[in-house]
C-alpha cells in the first residue's frame, strides 16, 4: 500500500538570491521552518545588479534562429552584445553547441509553451509577497522600446506576435519618444503595457527581512560542500560551520548549481551568461524603463539615476569583471541616449545568469530523496523567481507536482 512521505517540518535552502528566498518564503507560508545558506550573502549573485524588469511578455526562450545568426556574426566583435572569449573553455563550447542545436522555430515554440503558464502567474505572485509582509514595491510600466532603425522594430513586433499566439496577453502600441533621455537617433518607439519593474537589490533584501521576521535564519558565508542523508534528516555540510539538518533541501545556487546538482542526477548543463550593469546620472529624472533591442541594453530608473544593463558574456561565474564589456555597452547605447553624464558611472557590476540550452529552468526533485533544485532561469530569474518558489514549495510540502512545473523537471 502506498504511503505518502510526510510533509517536511524543516527545510534547508541553499542560495539567498530571489529564487531561493522566494522558495523559503512560500515554504513558510505553508508552516515550514526554514534556514537559508549562502556562500556570500543576500542577493550576492545575479539578483542584485540586473535591470529589475518584471516583463512576462519578454520572458521568452533565448534560442531562436535569428539569435544564432546574430551570434555567429558577432564572434570576434568586441562591441557585440554577445561575447565569447577568444579561447573559451570546453564547457562553454559544449553549451554553445547544445544551445545552437535548439535554435529552431519548433524548439522555441516548445519552450515558449512551457513558459506561458508560469509567465501568466508571475506578476500576481509579487503581489502575494508585498501584501504578505515583504516591505518593498514594484512599479507599473509601461516599458518603452526604442529603435534607431525601423527594420529592427519589425523583428520585435514579430516576436511579440509569436508570444501572443503562444497564449500570453501581450499589449503594445506605437508611442511618441516623449522621455528626455532618448536621443534624436531614436526614430520609432513602442509602448509595452502590463509589465512592471523594481529595484532588485532592495527588493531581495526586503524579501530576506521578511523571511527573518517570520522566524527564518539566513546564514551568510556558508559555502556548502556536501549533503548527507542520515537518521535525523539531510545534513547540509559547509566549509565554515556545523551542519544544518533538514527534512528536505533546496539547491538554488544560480550559476553555481552544477557544483551540487550534478551529483544529484541533474545532467542539464547550466552555463553562466554574465550580464553587466552600472548607473549614470541624467540631466532630467529618469522615470520610465527603456529597452534598445538592437543593442540588447535595458535602462531602468534606479535611486535617482539610470541603471544601464546589458551584454551576454560566456565565462565562468567567478571570473573577474571585464572592464571592456562595460566600455562596449557604453559604445552601443551612448548614441541612443541624451542628457547622460557618462563620466560618472557608478555601481559597476557583473553577475552570472544561469543559462540552460533550451531556456527552461530546472525546478523540482532530483535523484536524491528529499533534495530539490531551483535554478537555470537565465535572464528571467527576477521575473520568474517568486512564482518558481511558490510552485516548488507546493511540490515539496504536498508531494504533488503542479502541472506548471512539469516541463521543468531537473532530471529531464
Amino acid at each position: 500500500m502506498y504511503s505518502r512521505v510526510p510533509a517536511p517540518r524543516r527545510v534547508v535552502v541553499v542560495g539567498a538570491g530571489v529564487v531561493g528566498l522566494s522558495t523559503a518564503w512560500f515554504l513558510q507560508e505553508r508552516g515550514v521552518e526554514v534556514v537559508v545558506l549562502d556562500r556570500s550573502g543576500v542577493a550576492a549573485g545575479a539578483s542584485w545588479g540586473n535591470a529589475g524588469w518584471l516583463t512576462p511578455s519578454l520572458a521568452t526562450p533565448l534560442g531562436e534562429p535569428s539569435v544564432l545568426v546574430s551570434a555567429l556574426r558577432s564572434l570576434g566583435d568586441p562591441n557585440a552584445a554577445l561575447h565569447v572569449p577568444l579561447r573559451p573553455d570546453p564547457a562553454v563550447l559544449a553549451f554553445l553547441a547544445r544551445f545552437a542545436a535548439r535554435c529552431t522555430p519548433r524548439a522555441w515554440q516548445r519552450s515558449m509553451a512551457a513558459l506561458v503558464p508560469v509567465n501568466r502567474l508571475a506578476l500576481q505572485t509579487f503581489d502575494e509577497l508585498t501584501t504578505g509582509g515583504v516591505r518593498a514595491s514594484t512599479h507599473s510600466g509601461p516599458i518603452l522600446v526604442g529603435f534607431a532603425d525601423p527594420a529592427h522594430s519589425a523583428a520585435l513586433r514579430h516576436e511579440l506576435e509569436q508570444v501572443s499566439r503562444a497564449g500570453l496577453d501581450v499589449r503594445w502600441q506605437p508611442a511618441n519618444p516623449t522621455i528626455p533621455q532618448l536621443s534624436e537617433r531614436i526614430v520609432e518607439v513602442l509602448e509595452l503595457h502590463g509589465q512592471r519593474y523594481l529595484e532588485p537589490g532592495p527588493f531581495v533584501q526586503a524579501l530576506a527581512e521578511s523571511v527573518r521576521d517570520r522566524g527564518g535564519r539566513i546564514v551568510a558565508g556558508a559555502r556548502v560542500r556536501a549533503m548527507r542523508h542520515g537518521p535525523g534528516g539531510i545534513a547540509v555540510e559547509t566549509f565554515t560551520g556545523a551542519p544544518e539538518v533538514g527534512d528536505a533541501v533546496v539547491v538554488a545556487t544560480g550559476s553555481w548549481l552544477p557544483e551540487l546538482a550534478r551529483k544529484l542526477g541533474v545532467r542539464t548543463q547550466v552555463q553562466a551568461g554574465r550580464g553587466y550593469s552600472f548607473s549614470v546620472p541624467t540631466d532630467e529624472p529618469a522615470e520610465t524603463p527603456v529597452y534598445f533591442p538592437a543593442a540588447k541594453v535595458a535602462c531602468t530608473p534606479y535611486r535617482g539615476r539610470l541603471r544601464i544593463a546589458g551584454t551576454m558574456e560566456f565565462r565562468g561565474p567567478d571570473d573577474p569583471l571585464q572592464p571592456g564589456r562595460v566600455d562596449a555597452i557604453v559604445r552601443s547605447v551612448k548614441p541612443l541616449l541624451s542628457g547622460v553624464d557618462w563620466s560618472d558611472a557608478q555601481d559597476v557590476w557583473v553577475g552570472p545568469r544561469p543559462m540552460t540550452p533550451n531556456g527552461l529552468p530546472l525546478l523540482g526533485a532530483t535523484g536524491a530523496p528529499g533534495i530539490f533544485v531551483a535554478g537555470g532561469h537565465g535572464m528571467w530569474g527576477v521575473t520568474l523567481g517568486p512564482i518558481s518558489g511558490k510552485l516548488l514549495a507546493e511540490r515539496i510540502v504536498t508531494g504533488t507536482t503542479p502541472p506548471e512545473l512539469r516541463p521543468f523537471d531537473p532530471l529531464r
